[in-house]
């Protein structure tokens, strides 16, 4: 996020007081990843398979250097179906969209950076550019991500854009509008994922008349660009963790494992106190149900004196190359105390980790780790 978020955050409370894709293991053929999410071309599909207990942390046999991408916030993922991982990220200058790839995980923090859109100096798409996401769907790569006009620059919305071609750093990208929702306010990290055949977009928005800033809702989606039917909230800021600094739910990502939905989001202000929250559905469940999910009551990751990592949030999912290890993908500081607004300072970077396993098939988040190869 930026720092006009927080500001946005403030004029929001004064005022209204304001994918990834679904992460299963890898399959062979493009038309599951796209369904599923990351994936490692060659392995079976363990959408549905029991993941064995594994502990959080670092990630073991392929040597990396964490952070592993400095001065990214906002970090995602794709892992497309020619072995690549495809990155994006918040440049702390929030004027441009970038691109890495890598055949490892650890090779994006030497990959060459292209830019491949750049806000505009007037109109809409101006300011503000946030936390774009790379989705590849139908044959066609698409990003969501927020801007805001350059006459109002805290009128944030979700945008998209579509490149043809099958080599993303090649082709057109092409500005294809903003996504339309039920309320024309404070909205942003849109990402996309389909499950049991029907595709969704969940995103975070103000909600007029609710003390809050930003809540996370979900709707079906009838094409990459257009939401169809309902759209309904499913988590708002309730918990003291969730309503430090400012009441923030926001960054959806989704994993679907040992036949459940999970939902992490952050929370709270994007200082030390940003975390991770998590939604539980049953994977049989009607995920348009807000009844379907359970919201922890606790934050499931935050910030860590020992290791030295505070505010750990905006996170994403993808797997190691080995097709099965679950990797955790997120930003965070190296010090606590910030001086001024901390979406001033640019030093959110890009980190990963071993997402663990608990033996009734829950995922263990463990603590951010240290900084180290």
């Amino acid at each position: 996020m930026s720092r006009s978020h927080a500001l946005s955050r403030r004029l929001l409370l004064q005022g209204a007081l304001a994918a990834g894709a679904l992460t299963a293991a890898p399959t062979a053929v493009a038309r599951a990843e796209e369904a599923a999410g990351p994936a490692s071309p060659g392995a079976a599909d363990a959408a549905d398979r029991a993941v064995a207990a594994q502990a959080p942390g670092a990630l073991h046999g392929r040597p990396y250097t964490n952070p592993l991408v400095r001065n990214r916030a906002d970090p995602h993922i794709h892992r497309h179906t020619d072995g690549r991982y495809y990155f994006t990220a918040t440049a702390p200058e929030y004027d441009r969209i970038i691109l890495r790839r890598s055949r490892t995980l650890r090779g994006i923090a030497t990959a060459d950076e292209a830019v491949v859109w750049r806000r505009h100096t007037s109109g809409d798409m101006a300011a503000h550019i946030w936390a774009p996401e790379i989705h590849h769907i139908d044959g066609r790569w698409y990003i969501y991500f927020a801007a805001a006009p350059a006459h109002d620059i805290w009128r944030i919305r979700m945008w998209v854009l579509e490149n043809r071609h099958p080599d993303p750093f090649q082709g057109t990208w092409t500005e294809r509008g903003s996504i339309t929702t039920a309320w024309d306010t404070f909205s942003l990290d849109a990402t996309t994922f389909t499950h049991r055949g029907s595709r969704y977009l969940a995103w975070a928005q103000h909600e007029p008349g609710m003390d809050n800033n930003t809540a996370v809702f979900l709707s079906r989606m009838a094409d990459p660009l257009t939401l169809t039917g309902p759209q309904v909230r499913l988590t708002t800021p309730e918990y003291d963790w969730e309503c430090v600094g400012f009441k923030v739910n926001e960054g959806a990502a989704f994993l679907r494992r040992n036949g459940r939905v999970f939902m992490t989001y952050s929370a709270s202000a994007t200082d030390s106190n940003y975390c991770l929250g998590l939604l539980t559905a049953d994977d049989t469940s009607d995920l348009m149900d807000p009844a379907s999910w359970t919201k922890s009551p606790t934050p499931v990751f935050t910030s860590n004196d020992s290791t030295r990592q505070y505010g750990p949030g905006h996170n994403c999912f993808t797997v190691a190359e080995d097709g099965r290890t679950d990797v955790l993908v997120y930003h965070a500081r190296q010090y606590k105390e910030i001086t001024g607004d901390p979406l001033h300072d640019p030093n959110r970077h890009t980190r990963i980790q071993r997402l663990g396993w608990r033996p009734d098939g829950t995922p263990d988040f463990g603590v951010p780790v240290a900084d180290r190869t």
